[in-house]
Parts: C-alpha cells; structure tokens; sequence
C-alpha cells in the first residue's frame, strides 16, 4: 500500500466516524454550539493535520487520489462547513438545560435503557420537574425522578435527571431496566 493511500484511508475513516456522530440531524444541531467552540481544535487536529503532511485537497488530486476518494473528502468539506455556518437552534448560552429531559435520556442511555428510563419518569412524574410526591406517605418525594431528597426541588430538570441516573446506578446497578421492573412490580423504584 503507498502512502497515498493510506493517507485516503485514513480521510475515509474519519469521514465515516464524523458521519456516525453526526446522526440523527436533530443530534447535530443540539451539538452544534460545543462543534462552535471546540472548531479550531477539530479542523486542526482532526482534518487539516492530515491534508497538511502532503499538501491540500487539490495537490493530493494530482498525486493519485481517486475520483471518488476526492468527492468523498469534497462531501466532508461540504458537511464541515454546514454545520459550522448554521444558526444556532439552542439557546445561544450553550447550556445543557436547553435540552429537554426526555432528549437528554436519549443522548445519555443506550436505546433499551432510554425506552425504561423514560417510561418510568413518565409513570411517576410525568416529566414534570415540579411534581411531588408521596404526600400521604412518612417521606414526600421530589422532580422528574421522585427521590426523597427535597434538595432536587430547586435542581434543573438535566440535574434532576442526572441525580436519577445516580440513584439508579446506585440501587440498580445503572440498569434503568431495572428500576422500571422494579416499578411494575412493586409501584415505586
């Protein structure tokens, strides 16, 4: 194999890890704010680093790139730039808290686990960040995720979502599954 194509390879195969990252679309445009402000650092070391060891895009046409390696690279280019001149659709603070609950889960959790975890908080709180309950019982529980804990209260619902997930990595050995079995057996996790 000679260098150039092992250089092409190695293009291809951070074409292909930068799309498998950048689906679904609606991921990409929550993602875009962090790609903002970490894009110096992407292009340099992840792109520009590569092209740079023997020249630019175009050089490398005239050294031996495949036609179809080169409109690969073009595509990439082109995404590149999409996703960089797009308006934001978050809040332009960047904050996580901009990112609805059940969306967070998704991003958070493997499929199987998102699918418990958010029928679970459905059943206890409704995703509501504000519920309380229990209120005939000794403890009252609090937020999305009904933890006895009244300091939740005041937490973000991504906090109160991700003091959840410590709760049921703690009791249910981070198995979301588990808790939400748990809840169709007994009522409560």
């Amino acid at each position: 194999m000679n260098h150039m194509t092992s250089i092409a390879r190695s293009a291809v195969a951070q074409c292909a890890r930068f799309t498998a990252l950048s689906q679904p679309i609606s991921k990409v445009l929550g993602s875009i704010q962090q790609i903002r402000n970490k894009r110096h650092a992407v292009l340099s070391c992840g792109y520009t680093n590569e092209f740079d060891r023997s020249g630019t895009l175009q050089a490398r046409a005239h050294q031996g790139l495949t036609p179809s390696r080169l409109r690969v690279a073009r595509g990439v280019a082109f995404a590149i730039g999409i996703v960089l001149s797009t308006p934001m659709a978050v809040a332009d603070s960047g904050s996580i808290d901009a990112i609805k609950p059940k969306d967070y889960i998704r991003m958070t959790l493997d499929k199987r686990e998102a699918v418990c975890l958010i029928r679970l908080y459905g059943k206890e709180s409704a995703f509501n960040p504000y519920a309380i309950g229990n209120l005939k019982g000794k403890y009252h529980t609090y937020g999305i995720p009904q933890i006895k804990n009244a300091i939740i209260y005041d937490k973000s619902p991504i906090q109160q979502v991700q003091y959840g997930l410590k709760y049921i990595d703690h009791r249910y050995d981070g198995d979301a599954c588990n808790a939400w079995h748990h809840w169709l057996r007994v009522g409560w996790h």
